[in-house]
C-alpha cells in the first residue's frame, strides 16, 4: 500500500441544529446552547479510555455504487461525521480505485480534501494503470469537525497538445465503494444536559445502524410497554435510511448509553435522582459505564411516564439541564387517514420544491452528472382503476448546444428508464445570431414533456431519477472545447400527480406490511393499531416489539402516540383495531379459536426446536419471483420464523399480521429480514417463511378487499377492458339517443299543429 504525507491546517464548521414543536415544560436548570465536539476542548476527553476505531466505507456513507470521475476534472463528495461523544484522535482514508492506461501519468492524479482544503494528492503511474489500486491516506484529524465534506477530485490528461478534448473517453477513473475511512476516536464527556437531545442517544453525525438499550421493569405493564413503543418509533423515526434495532433488558448496560422508562418505584437500583414530584425526563450518567448517559422517562403513576414519553417526542424546545418537569402536554387530535409526514399527499399536484430541502439539489453540473434523485413515497394501496399511470408535468433549462449532438434527458422510476428526451440546440431568434435558452414554459413545449409513468412500476418506496447527458459540441480537432462547465436544472414547479389514484387492496399481502407497515401505518400515530405480545415476555418478545415499532416510526415519520399494547388472552376483545402479533407458536398470542382462519399452523415439540407443516399452496415466490407452479403440498421441519397475514375472523376488512416462530429467537430473524432490503423484496403473499437467512413466500388462504373503487370507476375500468364491447355499446347509445330525440321532437311537433 502506498503512504502518502500531506500538509495540516486548522478548519472548523458551525454545528447544523433542527427544529422542534414547542411544549409547555419547567426547568429547574438553566443551560447554554448545545456544544458540539469540535467545540470542546479535546482534554475533556478521558485519557484513561482507550481509543477505538470505527471504519465507514463509502457504501456505509451513501456511496452505493462506485464513484466515476470522467473528463479532465471531476469531483464526487463523500460526508463524513463524528459522534458528538467522540473526538477524533487519528484518522486515515483508505482509498480503493482504478485509472486510466492511457494518461499523462506525469499530469494526472487524484486530489485529496476535506472542508475545501486540500490535504493529499495520489500520483498516477504506468506500472499500476488499469488495476485496482490501495492507497492508504493519513488524515489530520484537525481538520475534522463535526459534519465534513470528503472531496475526490481527478485531474487527468491524456495527451501534452493544448488541444485536449475534454470528451475524450481516455479521461476516467473509478472508486470502488468499499474504500474506507478509518477515524481512531476517544470518548468525550458530555454534560448532563437534555438541550443535546437528541444525541447522544442518536446521533446524526453517525451513519452506522441505531442500537439502542431499553432498560424496563421486570414486569412492566400494557402501559409502560405503550410508552417505550412511542419512544423507540420517535428513535425510528429520528434514525431513518440508518435504521433501528433495539434491545430490552432490566439491567443498566455496562458499555453504551440507554433509555430507562419506568415509574420511580421501578426504576433501577443505584441511580441517584431528584425527587419525582411529576413526569420528569432526566439525564443522568450511567454509573456502569464511563462517559455513558441514561435517558431517564419517569413518574410517579403510568400516565405521568407516559406524558413524559408523549413531550419528549413532540419537541424539546423548552427542554435545557439535566431534568425537567412536563407540566402540560397536548398530543393533538387523531390523526386523518394516509396523513403520514413522510407520504406525500395525493390529493393534488406536487411540485417538485415539496420534495428537496432545497432548490439547490434541483441543479447539476458538467457534461456527465450524477442523476438528481427526488423520492417518493405514497401509501402501500395507491391503485390506478383506470390504468392510467403517474403524469409528470417536467420543467427543465439547461446549457442548450449550438448544433444538434446527442445531449438527451433520462427520466426513470427506481432505476427503470420511463423516457429520454432529447435536448435541442439553442435557436436563432430573429435571424441575427441571437440565441435563446429554451426554457419550458409555452404550451407547446409544455406539452411535449407530460410523461406518465406506468402505474405497474411505482410502490410505496420510490426514487424519481432526472439524468442529464449533455454532449460534447467539439466539431472538429481543436475546434469548440467548452472552458466553462454546463449546467442544467429542474424547475421546482415541475409536478408529480397522484390525484386519480384510489385507496384499495387486496390483502393479506405481508409485502405491503414489510415495505411500508401498512395496513398499521395508514394511521400515522397508529391509533387503529393494537399490538398482541406475550402474558409473560421474554427479551426477544420485547426487542421485536420495540424494534418493529422503531420501523413504524421509521416509514411514517411520526411517533406512534396511540398504540395500544395487549396481552394474548385479551387479544380477541379488541374491536375495529388491526392486530400486529408478536410470539412464538407456543406463546398464546394467537387464540385456538382462530386456527381456522391461518394461512399456516406451526406445531413444534416440548424444545420448540421442530416445525411440521403441510398446506395447499396457491401462489409460490421463490427469490421473490413468482413460480407458476400451481397448487403444490410444502413440509417443511427444523427451526423457523414466519410472517402470517389473515383477516381478523368475524370482522371486515380488519387485518392481522403475525410475527411468529417454533422459538421466541427466531423472531430475532424477522428482524434480520426488514434491515435488508433485497429480503424485504422476497416477502410476499400472506406466508413468508424464514430460515438460515432464506424467504420463502407463498399465498395460502382467501384474499379480501381493503378500501374502495367508485361505482363509476369500476364501470369504466371494465369497460376499457373490452374497446370493442365499448364501441357497440357506445353505437347503440347513441342510436337509442337520437330515437329518443327523434320522437320527442315529433311530439313536439304535433302538439304545435294542433294534432
Amino acid at each position: 500500500m502506498k503512504k502518502l504525507a500531506l500538509s495540516t491546517c486548522v478548519f472548523s464548521a458551525a454545528l447544523a441544529g433542527w427544529l422542534f414543536t414547542p411544549l409547555s415544560i419547567a426547568a429547574p436548570e438553566a443551560a447554554a446552547s448545545a456544544p458540539s465536539a469540535a467545540s470542546m476542548p479535546t482534554s475533556a476527553a478521558s485519557a484513561a479510555q482507550p481509543a477505538s476505531s470505527t471504519t465507514f466505507t463509502f457504501a456505509t456513507l451513501g456511496a452505493y455504487e462506485p464513484l466515476h470521475l470522467r473528463g479532465p476534472d471531476d469531483t464526487r463528495t463523500i460526508n463524513v461525521g463524528v459522534r458528538l461523544d467522540r473526538v477524533a484522535t487519528a484518522a486515515t482514508l483508505r482509498l480503493r480505485y482504478t485509472y486510466s492506461p492511457a494518461l499523462v501519468f506525469s499530469l494526472s492524479h487524484l486530489k485529496v480534501s476535506i472542508n475545501g482544503e486540500a490535504i493529499a494528492t495520489v500520483p498516477f503511474d504506468k506500472e499500476h494503470a488499469g488495476q485496482m489500486i490501495t492507497s492508504d491516506i493519513p488524515l489530520d484529524p484537525r481538520f475534522l469537525t463535526d459534519y465534513n465534506q470528503l472531496n475526490v477530485q481527478l485531474i487527468a490528461h491524456y495527451t501534452l497538445d493544448h488541444c485536449e478534448d475534454p470528451e475524450n473517453s481516455a479521461l476516467w477513473a473509478d472508486i470502488s465503494p468499499t474504500s474506507e475511512v478509518l477515524l481512531d476516536t476517544v470518548p468525550l464527556k458530555l454534560p448532563n444536559d437534555l438541550s443535546l437531545l437528541p444525541a447522544p442517544f442518536f446521533d446524526r453525525r453517525d451513519p452506522l445502524q441505531l442500537q439502542l438499550p431499553f432498560v424496563l421493569p421486570a414486569s412492566a405493564d400494557d402501559s409502560t410497554l405503550e410508552s417505550a413503543g412511542i419512544l423507540a418509533s420517535w428513535f425510528g423515526e429520528l434514525a431513518d435510511y440508518r435504521q433501528a434495532r433495539f434491545t430490552a433488558s432490566t439491567a443498566l448496560p455496562t458499555d453504551s448509553h440507554a433509555v430507562v422508562v419506568g415509574t420511580r418505584a421501578q426504576l433501577p437500583a443505584g441511580l441517584t435522582l431528584p425527587t419525582v414530584d411529576g413526569p420528569m425526563l432526566i439525564m443522568a450518567d450511567n454509573p456502569v459505564a464511563p462517559n455513558k448517559k441514561l435517558l431517564i422517562v419517569t413518574g410517579r403513576t403510568d400516565a405521568e411516564v407516559k406524558q413524559a414519553a408523549d413531550a419528549l417526542v413532540l419537541g424539546k424546545a423548552a427542554l435545557s439541564g439535566s431534568e425537567a418537569t412536563v407540566e402540560h402536554v397536548d398530543i393533538g387530535p387523531v390523526r386523518q387517514p394516509y396523513d403520514a409526514p413522510n407520504w406525500l399527499p395525493i390529493g393534488h399536484a406536487i411540485a417538485f420544491k415539496q420534495l428537496v430541502d432545497d432548490p439547490k439539489q434541483l441543479q447539476v453540473s458538467g457534461s456527465r452528472p450524477d442523476a438528481i434523485r427526488l423520492n417518493l413515497h405514497v401509501p402501500a394501496d395507491l391503485y390506478s382503476w383506470s390504468g392510467q399511470g403517474v403524469p409528470i408535468d417536467l420543467r427543465y433549462r439547461y446549457t442548450a448546444p449550438t448544433v444538434q449532438n446527442n445531449s438527451a434527458l433520462s427520466i426513470s422510476i427506481n432505476d427503470l428508464l420511463v423516457k429520454s428526451l432529447r435536448l435541442p440546440p439553442a435557436k436563432d431568434e430573429d435571424g441575427k445570431g441571437r440565441l435563446q435558452l429554451p426554457i419550458l414554459g409555452g404550451a407547446d413545449a409544455r406539452a411535449a414533456d407530460l410523461l406518465d409513468i406506468p402505474a405497474f412500476r411505482v410502490g410505496s418506496s420510490n426514487q424519481l431519477q432526472l439524468k442529464f447527458d449533455l454532449d460534447s459540441q467539439k466539431t472538429g480537432l481543436c475546434q469548440g472545447v467548452a472552458q466553462n462547465p454546463v449546467r442544467a436544472a429542474v424547475d421546482p414547479d415541475s409536478t408529480v400527480d397522484f390525484s386519480h389514484f384510489v385507496h384499495y387492496a387486496r390483502m393479506p399481502n405481508l409485502a405491503y406490511f414489510a415495505n411500508s407497515g401498512f395496513p398499521f401505518t395508514r394511521y400515522a400515530d397508529l391509533s387503529q393499531t393494537a399490538v398482541v405480545v406475550p402474558d409473560r415476555l421474554g427479551p426477544e418478545d420485547l426487542d421485536t416489539l420495540l424494534t418493529t415499532l422503531g420501523h413504524m416510526g421509521q416509514w411514517t415519520g411520526f411517533p406512534a402516540l396511540r398504540v395500544q399494547v395487549v396481552r394474548a388472552g385479551q387479544a380477541q376483545q379488541v374491536q375495529n383495531k388491526d392486530l400486529l402479533l408478536i410470539g412464538d407458536s407456543a406463546s398464546g398470542v394467537l387464540p385456538p379459536s382462530w386456527r381456522a382462519a391461518l394461512p399456516l399452523s406451526i406445531t413444534s415439540d416440548a424444545n420448540g426446536q421442530i416445525t411440521r407443516t403441510a398446506f395447499s399452496v396457491k401462489e409460490y415466490w421463490r427469490d421473490g419471483v413468482h413460480v407458476p407452479e400451481g397448487s403444490a403440498r410444502l413440509g417443511e421441519s427444523g427451526p423457523i420464523a414466519a410472517l402470517l397475514g389473515f383477516e381478523v375472523p368475524g370482522s371486515h376488512g380488519r387485518s392481522v399480521v403475525a410475527m411468529t416462530g417454533t422459538s421466541p429467537a427466531r423472531l430475532t430473524d424477522l428482524l434480520d429480514v426488514l434491515e435488508k432490503p433485497d429480503r424485504v423484496a422476497q416477502v410476499q403473499g400472506d406466508v413468508a417463511l424464514v430460515r438460515d437467512g432464506r424467504v420463502e413466500s407463498m399465498r395460502v388462504g382467501d384474499t379480501y378487499v381493503v378500501g374502495y373503487v367508485p361505482w363509476y370507476a369500476q364501470i369504466w375500468g371494465r369497460a376499457i377492458r373490452h374497446p370493442v364491447l365499448l364501441g357497440v355499446l357506445g353505437a347503440l347509445g347513441g342510436l337509442l339517443l337520437a330515437i329518443a330525440a327523434f320522437t320527442a321532437l315529433q311530439e313536439l311537433s304535433a302538439r304545435r299543429r294542433g294534432i
